[in-house]
């Protein structure tokens, strides 16, 4: 036997690592094995105390994806509301524009001799007309349409017998749209048929 530093050999043994532990050192006192299964609470509050913490889980992912979902509902809503406010926040600046619209209406109606200035005028309508366009303003069409109280406003009710019952016989102002939103009905004259 070789050297030792005092302390007792082991032989060596092949271990099973996963169910054996190596043996104890001698002298050393055995300790005895504690049963897992006593130790353990009873099955049935344990079970009852699992369903209730899965419930109470369950019942937080729900309340979770409700409130996702509102969060989402408000985020489209406040979206959908600001394009909303985008579209239609020229309407009033435009609707201060339209008397502007009628003069020139009303300028190229009266005939002058001076055909510069009116070619003049007509251009500066057009630009006008085109820039409003741009911005989503169209002139509803009323002149032999039939009256609509939607977009038309009747000033008077003509009796005659050359035209459908209640329809535009003349337009006396304009009225336009700002892409879907009326901002002014247009002022017609309609025309009542009593043979129809």
């Amino acid at each position: 036997m070789g050297r030792t530093n005092g302390k007792s050999e082991i032989e060596p043994q092949e271990l099973d690592a996963e169910h054996e532990l190596p043996p104890s050192e001698e002298g050393a006192e055995e300790t005895p094995a504690v049963s897992t299964t006593a130790a353990a609470p009873p099955a049935a509050p344990r079970d009852a105390e699992l369903e209730k913490l899965k419930a109470e889980r369950d019942a937080l992912l729900d309340r979770l994806a409700r409130l996702q979902a509102e969060f989402e509902n408000a985020r489209k809503r406040s979206a959908r509301e600001q394009q909303e406010f985008r579209e239609y926040a020229l309407a009033e600046a435009v609707k201060g524009l339209l008397p502007v619209l009628d003069s020139f209406e009303r300028a190229l109606q009266v005939g002058t001799n001076e055909s510069e200035l009116r070619s003049g005028v007509e251009l500066i309508y057009k630009q006008l007309q085109d820039a409003l366009a741009k911005l989503g303003l169209r002139a509803i069409p009323a002149e032999g349409e039939p009256f609509d109280p939607h977009l038309h406003q009747a000033i008077e009710m003509v009796d005659t017998t050359e035209a459908d019952d209640h329809q535009v016989l003349e337009e006396l102002q304009r009225g336009y749209k700002l892409k879907d939103r009326l901002l002014r009905p247009s002022m017609v004259k309609v025309a009542r048929n009593t043979k129809h």
